[in-house]
């Protein structure tokens, strides 16, 4: 529980504020790259160590999983994208498995890693790297360039230029086609990154204001669970911390999947020829 001295404003400011350096354009938010590449590494060691040690045999629990997954993922990609390309599949893989391990941080108690930090020093670390907006901005560009890359490899150059000219209404609407293919070209990578950052922001949000009930009590664990209406705070902040996460558990996994069906929507597009 945290301390009170500057209320539920500086709270609710303090579990917002990231652990940054620098200025302007140029700022870094440490602690979203530092969370975002463990989970990642997390996930390539995993995944690494499963394939390497696979057996033919009687898989063990992991291996399953991990099977599991593979087949999950691979049959959604076979479906969606409408065409052959080996790097569709794994990229569904990397952004379903990436993106879940950063929503999940989501369900870590709200007050755990910043205070656990804030012993060892750094006085703000958000743990929760989606609600950041330039790591959902930064994974949505990759899915641009890949968008391009794929229309470029599909069509080449003369006919990715020539379907932003004349698709869809024709040459004698150049301009107007032109303007509109940018637009919607733009809007896919605005969409994502916003659609997952919006709603992991708005989730975490809920835990911080649910935290805010018992704030008054600061540190005072024993006054709180001695006192009649600290202990109706306790248990109504618990019962609905524990309702959220509940509901939560669903949003975590549906937001990753949704930005990568999405993304392999995506591809498939640029893939087609009109």
């Amino acid at each position: 529980m945290s301390d009170n001295s500057s209320g539920v404003t500086g709270y609710i400011e303090h579990h917002l504020t990231h652990w940054q350096v620098g200025e302007g354009f140029w700022t870094l938010h440490l602690d979203s790259l530092l969370v975002s590449i463990l989970l990642g590494g997390l996930f390539l060691l995993v995944f690494g160590m499963v394939s390497r040690r696979a057996t033919a045999g009687v898989p063990g629990p992991l291996q399953n999983f991990v099977e599991m997954m593979v087949e999950f993922i691979d049959g959604i990609s076979k479906d969606t994208f409408h065409g052959k390309n080996s790097l569709v599949a794994p990229m569904a893989l990397t952004i379903f498995v990436w993106v879940f391990l950063m929503n999940f941080m989501d369900l870590i108690p709200i007050d755990l890693v910043p205070d656990t930090m804030g012993a060892l020093g750094w006085d703000y670390f958000k743990v929760l790297p989606v609600v950041n907006l330039n790591i959902t901005f930064g994974l949505s560009l990759s899915v641009l360039a890949l968008i391009i890359g794929f229309s470029l490899y599909y069509k080449g150059i003369g006919g990715f230029i020539k379907e932003l000219l004349f698709h869809p209404f024709g040459p004698w609407l150049m301009p107007f086609n032109l303007v509109l293919n940018i637009v919607e070209l733009l809007a896919k990578p605005i969409s994502l990154s916003l659609r997952l950052f919006g709603n992991l922001y708005a989730a975490e949000l809920i835990f911080i204001l649910i935290a805010t009930l018992t704030l008054g009590f600061g540190t005072a664990w024993g006054e709180m669970l001695t006192s009649v209406s600290g202990l109706m705070l306790f248990a109504g902040q618990t019962i609905l911390a524990s309702i959220w996460a509940i509901f939560h558990i669903l949003v975590v996994p549906l937001q990753a999947f949704i930005f990568m069906m999405l993304s392999v929507v995506y591809l498939s597009m640029a893939a087609e020829d009109h």
